[in-house]
């Protein structure tokens, strides 16, 4: 079984829980109540994507290359 590594992006929602998606996967986007929900919806998510790439026989993408950074700019 290989590894594959994929970024997530939690975005806090104002009536509670966080929107996940995960940019290497087009699409993939999920929801939870908590952060660790959040967290746990993502990999099930990214498992079928990866999942139904695999039967359609696609190339499988994922941010094992991709490096990021987070800057702050005053304003």
């Amino acid at each position: 079984m290989s590894q594959r590594t994929y970024r997530v992006l939690l975005t806090q929602e104002p009536e509670g829980g966080f929107t996940v998606t995960v940019p290497a996967l087009p699409g993939c986007v999920t929801y939870g109540e908590s952060i660790d929900h959040a967290l746990s919806m993502a990999k099930e998510a990214i498992e079928l994507y990866v999942e139904t790439l695999e039967a359609e026989g696609d190339p499988i993408p994922d941010d094992s290359r991709t490096l990021e950074y987070s800057l702050v700019l005053a304003s």
